[in-house]
């Protein structure tokens, strides 16, 4: 079964590469707990502010989890 699944995450100036390790993890995290047989696709967009200034990442994975 091919699945889709979103994660979120804040970034915030002079933190975003320990922001960026933490979404990777979580991410890793949740593929494994799912037992993903395959990712098909992964794909990062950011949120924007009032003002034009990213406020955010969501990123998006799609993988296959075999049927039990």
């Amino acid at each position: 079964m091919i699945k889709v699944k979103t994660f979120t995450t804040p970034i915030k100036i002079f933190a975003t590469q320990r922001e960026l390790e933490e979404l990777d993890e979580n991410v890793s995290a949740f593929l494994n707990e799912e037992n993903a047989a395959k990712v098909y696709s992964v794909s990062d967009t950011t949120t924007a502010g009032e003002n034009g200034e990213t406020i955010g990442l969501i990123r998006t994975v799609a993988y296959r989890v075999d049927d039990a």
